[in-house]
């Protein structure tokens, strides 16, 4: 008896104490696995298939809803009408700051000549597209992560062309049309009010300087200057709808919690290059 009641408790000692089933370790993410250039070159890929299919489906007659044109108009007002009044001000007085610093700078030199061709190509051509571009980016197309993604985003998938054109159609088209409509209003009516300021600065309320005002914008702005910044602003607008977007689902849909980095250091790749290469072809 005491020996049976021995070897109860020393079974009864073994079950408690004995190991718990160890679990097979997960695999590791594809990510880790994948070398880093193979990586960023799927990434760039991933983008240039999504920025594709989008321009292909903005071009299908069958998006041009009645209901994707009411996300549509939902997603412009919510993305441009509400930030244009205090975007247009802030605009407009740091415009202000830097014509009067240009204009007082040329005639300390006595190049007040050059001072508005100077105005109009530094800050209209150039600054004005892209810090529109910018401040789109950082409002809108940045803020697109996981947490903000639309239901037909949440599956996981490799290629852009596994998600149903239907579902792509509904939620992502009426946010990149926002996103590039926002840019280009935000930079065509920050040009036009430069441009009045420009010449209150330059030559005030009298009517008598509009002559050589145009005549001058009119020299500046050429049929190649024009067509590049039209151009420009398209580019910009085209890359700020699509490029934080596509490095945000890719990151989601690969399982990596970094969506804000890669999305903002591939969009100032992608400015840079636009800005670069209209700059050779304007001036060299």
């Amino acid at each position: 008896m005491t020996q049976r009641l021995a070897r109860n408790t020393l079974n009864r000692s073994n079950r408690i104490i004995a190991p718990m089933p160890t679990t097979p370790p997960l695999p590791q993410p594809l990510q880790r696995r994948t070398p880093a250039p193979l990586r960023v070159l799927h990434s760039w890929w991933f983008m240039l298939q999504f920025g594709a299919v989008v321009l292909v489906l903005l071009l299908s007659p069958s998006t041009h809803t009645r209901a994707h044109r009411v996300a549509t108009a939902q997603r412009m007002v919510a993305s441009t009408w509400q930030v244009l009044p205090w975007f247009t001000a802030l605009s407009s007085l740091l415009s202000l700051v830097l014509i009067r610093i240009v204009v007082v700078t040329a005639l300390s030199y006595g190049l007040s000549q050059y001072a508005l061709q100077m105005v109009v190509r530094v800050l209209v051509l150039e600054l004005i597209p892209l810090s529109a571009a910018l401040f789109v980016a950082l409002r809108a197309g940045l803020a697109f992560n996981a947490g903000a993604m639309p239901d037909a985003t949440h599956a996981r998938v490799h290629q852009v062309s596994e998600l149903d054109p239907t579902q792509l159609r509904r939620a992502l088209v009426p946010r990149v049309l926002a996103d590039g409509f926002s840019v280009l209003a935000l930079a065509m009516l920050s040009s036009v009010i430069t441009l009045v300021l420009t010449y209150l600065v330059v030559y005030g309320l009298s009517p008598w300087g509009l002559a050589g005002f145009t005549r001058t914008v009119g020299h500046v702005f050429d049929l190649t200057v024009s067509l590049g910044f039209m151009l420009k602003v398209l580019l910009f607008s085209l890359a700020v709808a699509v490029v934080p977007m596509a490095a945000s689902l890719d990151a989601h849909w690969r399982g990596s919690g970094d969506t804000i980095q890669p999305g903002a250091v591939r969009l100032f790749v992608v400015l840079l290059l636009i800005e670069a290469a209209l700059l050779v072809a304007n001036y060299v």
